[in-house]
């Protein structure tokens, strides 16, 4: 059922184009998947995804847990039915949550106790927790529970390692659906032989695609590329690599250089509700004056309704005022750029040019 195959190879790199089956369709990869936290892209509806070409959407186990709830989303149908999205879903374990929006949570060797952020209420996930929530809300991909450490601290994140592997394990045997792919969660932080312990360790689980976590968090773009580097040849060639919570585009672009399959981020999204949008030179802000009198699109050369229609100038009058339309158009826009740069990325893999597509990119690009 999640058969990852491998379409074409790149010569000079790492990169790979492929097609991993889903119950609920298949992805071709490179992916790029937008971050519905809630359940929902912000700002956009199912409709309007298929629409840019959008074919995995994110959701948040941690949140969906706390509010709804996924006992309720279960017995509504499943998180394909609730969202009204029936394309392939992939939810995260709810660990990087935990680790990063409770100040008061108490790890140890069973799980993790920690308070939720919206009400200060006490609970606890440990791995076979994690499973069952995820279960309940039936998404095609779910993630094992790990835990995310301080990259740079190379004592913690050893001990942490142990942790995480051994929650690894426990995942797989919680597990009852078949309809659901597990992927494990490669950590180690900045730490070439960590992360190679990590590696052989969860390949030795045998599972149908591996996400490399902890990365994107403070560490320098060399860190994450020498990680990145380390991993290429350890991770099994026949299985999917997600790069978990990673968008910028020259992120994204350096990440399939090296092997990765599949990237989320909120940053799209995230950017467009503060005025930011993505072009082939970096990002724009909107809010910037001296794009009030501007009337060209934001991008002439992109082929979305945003730019197909409306100027900077309106569109920073948008941001300006507030105004829904605004976040609205943004998002539309930055959803576009990532997903017609992973569309470019799979052609030029295919036709034998990935290196060259890649080099031009990342000349132009400024952060």
């Amino acid at each position: 059922m999640f058969e990852f195959e491998i379409i074409a190879e790149d010569e000079e790199s790492g990169a790979r184009n492929g097609r991993f089956h889903t119950p609920h369709g298949i992805l071709e990869t490179p992916v790029f998947a937008p971050v519905g936290t809630q359940a929902t892209v912000k700002a956009l509806r199912p409709s309007d995804l298929r629409h840019l070409g959008a074919t995995l959407v994110l959701s948040n186990t941690y949140h969906l847990y706390l509010r709804p709830g996924d006992e309720l989303i279960r017995d509504l149908g499943g998180l394909h039915r609730f969202m009204g999205w029936d394309g392939p879903i992939l939810t995260d374990s709810g660990g990087f949550q935990v680790f990063s929006l409770s100040d008061t949570r108490k790890i140890d060797e069973d799980g993790v106790t920690f308070k939720s952020h919206l009400d200060g209420s006490s609970h606890r996930f440990t791995p076979e927790k994690s499973i069952a929530i995820q279960e309940n809300l039936g998404a095609d991909i779910i993630m094992a529970f790990d835990e995310c450490p301080p990259p740079d601290d190379y004592d913690y994140v050893k001990q942490s390692l142990r942790r995480t592997h051994a929650w690894a394990a426990r995942c797989v045997r919680a597990k009852t659906r078949d309809d659901q792919a597990l992927f494990a969660i490669v950590q180690g932080g900045i730490f070439p032989d960590l992360r190679a312990e990590s590696a052989e360790f969860l390949a030795g689980l045998e599972l149908p695609g591996y996400a490399i976590g902890g990365l994107a968090v403070g560490e320098t773009k060399a860190e994450m590329a020498a990680a990145l580097d380390a991993l290429e040849p350890l991770l099994p060639r026949r299985k999917p690599r997600y790069l978990m919570g990673v968008g910028a585009p020259e992120d994204v672009v350096n990440g399939v250089l090296r092997g990765v399959d599949m990237f989320d981020c909120v940053l799209p999204t995230r950017i467009a509700r503060n005025g930011a949008a993505l072009v082939k030179g970096g990002r724009i802000n909107l809010r910037n004056a001296k794009f009030k009198r501007d009337p060209a699109p934001i991008d002439e050369t992109c082929a979305c309704a945003a730019c197909a229609q409306f100027s900077r100038a309106y569109l920073r009058h948008l941001v300006q005022a507030n105004e829904i339309l605004g976040h609205i158009l943004l998002t539309t826009h930055n959803v576009h750029f990532l997903l017609e740069l992973v569309r470019q990325m799979r052609a030029a893999i295919g036709d034998g040019r990935f290196r060259a597509f890649a080099d031009e990119f990342l000349s132009h690009y400024r952060e």
